[in-house]
Formats: C-alpha cells, sequence, structure tokens
C-alpha cells in the first residue's frame, strides 16, 4: 500500500463521513467535493485516466456545481430543521449495518476472491482517452449531446424553481419588474 493511496484513502472517507454528518448543507456539498476529488485520485493513481478524469470534470465540475447552486438557490426563509429523532437514527444505522452485511457476504463468496492466487493474463487495455474521445465524437455524437440538452434543461428546470419560489416568499410590495 502506497503513501499515497493512504492519503487518498483517508480525503475520500473523511469527506464522505463529513458530508453525512455536518449539519450545514452547503458545508455537505463541499465535503462531498473533496470525496470526489479523493475518488478521482485514486482512480488515477490506478491508471484508469478516463474514469478519474471523468470524475473530475462530471461529478466535480457539474453535478457537486449544481448540488451547490441548488442549495444555494432554493435556501429560503424556511424554520431550521428539527433534530433527528432517535428512532430514525436507529434504523439508519440498522440500514448501513445491513448493506455493509450483504456486501461482505457477496465479496466472501465471490469467485474473483478464489482466483486471485491463480496465474494472470498479462493482457494490457488497449484503451485510452484519446480513443473513447474519437468514439465520443464520431460514433456516439448523439448520445452525448441528449445528455448535454437534458443537463441543461434540468438547470433551467431549477432556476425557473428557485424563482418561483423566490417571488413567492417574497413581500407583495419589493417585488421588482
Amino acid at each position: 500500500m502506497t503513501f499515497t493511496f493512504v492519503i487518498l484513502g483517508v480525503v475520500t472517507l473523511a469527506g464522505a463521513m463529513a458530508a453525512m454528518s455536518l449539519r450545514n448543507l452547503v458545508h455537505c456539498a463541499l465535503c462531498l467535493v473533496a470525496a470526489f476529488g479523493g475518488l478521482a485520485g485514486l482512480f488515477l493513481q490506478l491508471d484508469a485516466q478516463f474514469v478519474g478524469l471523468a470524475q473530475i470534470l462530471v461529478y466535480i465540475g457539474a453535478v457537486a456545481i449544481l448540488i451547490v447552486f441548488a442549495i444555494l438557490l432554493t435556501r429560503g426563509s424556511e424554520s431550521p430543521q428539527q433534530p433527528i429523532v432517535a428512532g430514525r437514527w436507529l434504523m439508519g444505522v440498522a440500514v448501513a449495518a445491513l448493506t455493509f452485511g450483504s456486501l461482505m457476504v457477496s465479496i466472501v463468496t465471490s469467485t474473483l476472491i478464489s482466483s486471485a492466487n491463480g496465474p494472470k493474463p498479462n493482457v494490457a487495455a488497449d484503451i485510452s482517452v484519446k480513443k473513447i474521445g474519437a468514439k465520443l465524437m464520431t460514433e456516439y455524437v448523439l448520445p452525448l449531446e441528449v445528455v448535454a440538452l437534458l443537463l441543461t434543461a434540468a438547470l433551467i428546470g431549477a432556476v425557473i424553481i428557485a424563482m418561483e419560489e423566490q417571488a413567492r416568499l417574497a413581500p407583495e410590495g419589493s417585488q421588482s419588474h
């Protein structure tokens, strides 16, 4: 285990745990960005350049920023959230334990673990960022454009909803046209 892996793992786990435990939504979103950054670093360390750069561009550059904008645009004069009820907290811990247990059972009973000690094929991946980009710009242009339009429509919809919410919360005399 390398020192870089340990640092990236700590950053990822700390960011994820802080995103789950903090009360301020903006702080949670920024901690989620740190967790996404740690994951991108792990992917880049594993020589998965496309996945690492996609993690940076899509999740950090688009999704996390969209979450921060949505939080900031839709924040109004709402009252602070009520504290978490003890029963809900226990239910969350139970669901997390059940999920962890089922993942551990599937990992332990996996055939990959038993075949990990056997001979490994010496096959190098023939996929590069350049080849994936060429495929996206030649064969998959239509799906790429559809995704771009969908994200643009979602952003416009979020702005319209935020504007309607702001107009509804504003006093009658203070609206400007």
